[in-house]
């Protein structure tokens, strides 16, 4: 297929089941797209069985090829992260920062070292022959909580501005410990040599920073030289592009910089505020980066739905849904439970116990693009049985995360605000 006549259909998607949803079903709007595409990509690999036609056949075998890893990683990935970074309350930021340092780094790496105990355990009940370092790479592909799918869905539930402080953050920011984890723990599967994990993460977060902070310094200035502002728009387009290009060429973490390019372009929009009410009264540039942000979303939550025509099933398959649901819950609860303890409860936001601050992190902690990208970068090292399991177990944690935890996390946080409720009132009684 060209590109053009991809574009075309994932236009037709996005534009129908939009139609459809706002319609019919209601839904979030991210959650429908990656839902009814899913199930429509269900159907067509049933019409499929049938042998309707050559055509209809070609057409799937097409549809498949679509290049998801290409379109997230090569394409859009940094400017969707830039735009979400952009969003980010930097008071509030500087408020949790304790929080999100131990969420997106402490977390992220006990999640997938707990996820892989987990996950080899129950494998071993059903005599599934994979070892324990698979394991806990499978962890490290599904443990860290997508920026894109947190920012793209939580930020349209209600939840308090302190709370989604942190899961944004958090969501932005641990990527990158999980990309350096996969790194390492992919070296050992692989038996290619890289070198240990710290020396890994200090490569890739500090490469990250000073190539980040200086390329934006530079046209941050040229960004204050100016009062057009689809010249400042252009100037934000080229400053993430470029650091995650160079990034990329060097083995840093283009996820990592890719957030810090729009936190700090959000801080320098925050200084010329005052000047953008009068050249900028429409907020073109803000407005800008939000439908941006809205389309590539879009694009690819359909992607993801549609890329499951190109799937191959393990014969685990039916297993492997319990497995890596359950691996996935538990291991994040105790991530972030050790994590909290470590914080201590001063540092906990919106007067949160423990136990409701761990639940509403857990419940939250969607997956998206990124893990399923990870997951199809295994097939170059792994043996198809192997992989197949990885990739499925992928597809598994995402779609019950966006879906079933995409969809209910506002009813749950509202139980949570009842429980801490009731919790200070009957604490207040008490004295």
């Amino acid at each position: 297929m060209s590109i053009m006549e991809i574009l075309i259909v994932l236009l037709f998607f996005i534009v129908v089941i939009g139609l459809l949803n706002e319609k019919v079903f209601h839904l979030q709007s991210d959650i429908s797209l990656l839902l009814i595409s899913l199930i429509v990509s269900l159907l067509m690999l049933g019409v499929n069985k049938l042998d309707i036609s050559p055509t209809y056949d070609h057409f799937i075998e097409e549809l498949g090829k679509i290049g998801f890893e290409e379109y997230l990683l090569d394409c859009v990935l940094c400017f969707m992260l830039f735009a979400g970074a952009s969003k980010v309350n930097m008071r509030k930021f500087r408020q949790n920062i304790k929080t999100i340092s131990l969420l997106a780094l402490l977390t992220t790496v006990l999640s997938s070292f707990f996820y892989g105990g987990i996950f080899f355990g129950l494998a071993k009940l059903i005599h599934l022959d994979i070892s324990i370092w698979v394991c806990v790479m499978l962890g490290c592909i599904v443990s860290p909580t997508d920026p894109i799918a947190a920012t793209g869905i939580l930020n349209k539930l209600g939840l308090s501005k302190n709370v989604t402080s942190v899961i944004e953050s958090e969501s932005l920011f641990n990527d990158g410990t999980g990309v350096a984890l996969f790194v390492f723990v992919r070296s050992i599967v692989a038996h290619s040599g890289e070198s240990n994990f710290l020396v890994v993460m200090a490569k890739e977060v500090v490469g990250a920073f000073v190539v980040a902070f200086a390329v934006s310094f530079i046209l941050g200035k040229c960004m204050e030289l100016t009062v057009n502002p689809v010249r400042q728009i252009f100037i934000s387009i080229l400053d993430v592009a470029l650091v995650y290009a160079v990034c990329e060429h060097f083995g840093f973490s283009g996820v990592i910089a890719s957030v810090i390019c729009g936190m700090y372009f959000a801080n320098v929009c925050e200084k010329l505020s005052r000047q953008r009410a009068v050249y900028d009264s429409h907020n073109l540039y803000i407005d800008f980066w939000e439908v941006l942000d809205s389309i590539f979303n879009a694009v690819l939550f359909v992607m993801m739905g549609i890329s499951v025509v190109n799937i191959n099933v393990s014969p685990y398959f039916l297993y492997l849904i319990p497995i890596g649901i359950l691996s996935v819950v538990v291991s994040r609860f105790l991530g972030v439970s050790v994590s909290s303890a470590l914080t201590g409860k001063t540092k906990i936001p919106s007067n949160y116990s423990f136990f409701e601050f761990v639940t509403l992190m857990t419940w939250s902690a969607l997956k998206g693009g990124l893990s399923l990208a990870l997951a199809l970068g295994t097939g170059e090292f792994l043996p198809r049985e192997l992989f197949l399991i990885v990739l499925n177990t992928t597809y598994i944690t995402i779609f019950f995360t966006v879906v079933v935890q995409g969809l209910t996390v506002s009813y749950g946080y509202r139980m949570i605000e009842k429980h801490k409720a009731k919790r200070i009132r009957r604490d207040s009684l008490r004295k």
